[in-house]
């Protein structure tokens, strides 16, 4: 497996973690494996243009991750304020 093929699984594999930890903080207990998946991945955009405007550089597994988590966070309020 190649350099690109290692990256989509590490971005993965951090949504993922992303998605269970926003969910966490969140008190989101909605949602299983997919859901958080998807939370985290999205999340993980969302992050890196949050970090991006702020000129935060989020760089290694570990910021990637905060960012990730950070930009969940920011999706699910933002879910949340629409359902209101």
């Amino acid at each position: 497996m190649g350099g690109s093929g290692m990256n989509l699984i590490m971005f993965l594999i951090i949504g993922l973690a992303a998605g269970w930890l926003a969910g966490q903080l969140m008190k989101s207990g909605e949602g299983g494996l997919v859901s958080n998946l998807i939370v985290g991945v999205i999340g993980a955009i969302v992050g890196g243009v949050i970090f991006r405007f702020l000129s935060i550089a989020a760089t290694g597994a570990i910021g990637e991750l905060i960012s990730a988590t950070v930009g969940a966070m920011v999706l699910i309020w933002g879910l949340r304020m629409i359902k209101r």
